[in-house]
């Protein structure tokens, strides 16, 4: 199979990329110029798109402005990038009789519906969004159009909704793994597994790493979450004690994959545990728990 990927000089787009080349023929196109991009140039240039999609079997686009440009960039620069350049490239997949597309969406866009005054929420894909930002408004958009293309063509559409994916504080990230947070080699095999579908239509998925943590649970994780933590991630609970870190005290959302773990096959391999040994071997995708950077990109 061959496969585009848009996006591919990005953190998830460059980490699909080199899961799909082991097993397909794989081109990748972004605007910035990278050992995982083979045509460089704008979503916008449809002869490029055109000329990229020759011959390929499936599209993933991964490609997009993100909640960090929110505020540096014009609004009207999300809308053509994130939902006019969605709508080119599904337009042009159709008429060259694309079967497959994968479309790497967001939790964030759930944006309000993700919290609540007395509980944590259970976000699945049952919820209905609720944006408060521009990005996230584009992503809503982008799915929508997605949704008309599958519904008008013979095109099988998937739309993975992945969560926070980014190097942060290790403790925060650590203890994210557990409802809120995914690694990005994990997202990249929801995408190849994603691909395997060729049956026409849309589907949806909450892709986020597995929670112990039950519907039960809700009040209490917003109210006294070091009780339930306690309870269902006792591992976690001894592992911040020996590091002398401090629990949190709130957790405001659950992300659940149930439906992806069910429906996809997909099993996340990499939570709290991994991010640990991240940090113990310094490695880069995971900051030092004494740093406050990573707030800045918003919530997911």
């Amino acid at each position: 199979m061959r496969v585009l990927v848009t996006g591919s000089a990005g953190r998830i787009g460059r980490a699909v990329y080199v899961r799909l080349a082991r097993e397909c023929e794989v081109l990748g196109l972004d605007r910035t110029p990278a050992s995982t991009v083979d045509l460089v140039g704008d979503l916008g240039d449809q002869f490029l798109l055109r000329r990229a999609l020759r011959e390929v079997d499936a599209v993933v686009h991964t490609a997009a402005l993100h909640a960090p440009h929110v505020g540096h960039t014009a609004d009207a620069e999300f809308e053509r990038i994130n939902v006019h350049s969605t709508a080119a490239l599904a337009d042009i997949a159709v008429r060259m009789g694309i079967r497959r597309f994968v479309f790497t969406s967001t939790t964030a866009l759930y944006g309000a519906a993700s919290r609540h005054a007395t509980q944590a929420v259970w976000v699945d894909e049952e919820l209905p969004p609720q944006p408060t930002s521009i990005y996230h408004r584009s992503k809503v958009a982008a799915e929508t159009v997605l949704a008309v293309a599958a519904r008008n063509s013979a095109m099988s559409v998937t739309l993975l909704r992945m969560s926070r994916c980014f190097p942060e504080p290790a403790h925060l990230m650590a203890s994210y793994r557990l409802h809120r947070g995914v690694d990005a080699r994990d997202v990249a095999e929801a995408h190849a597994l994603a691909l395997r579908s060729e049956t026409p239509g849309l589907r949806r998925f909450v892709i986020s790493g597995a929670t112990p943590f039950q519907t039960q649970d809700l009040a209490e994780l917003l109210h006294d979450a070091p009780a339930v933590l306690q309870r269902r991630a006792p591992a976690l609970v001894q592992a911040f004690a020996q590091r002398e870190w401090r629990l949190p005290r709130s957790i405001d959302r659950v992300y659940s994959p149930a439906l992806a773990l069910r429906e996809l096959g997909w099993k996340p391999r990499y939570g709290f545990e991994e991010v640990l040994r991240m940090l113990d071997e310094d490695s880069s995708e995971v900051l030092p728990p004494n740093t406050r950077k990573g707030a800045r990109f918003g919530a997911v």
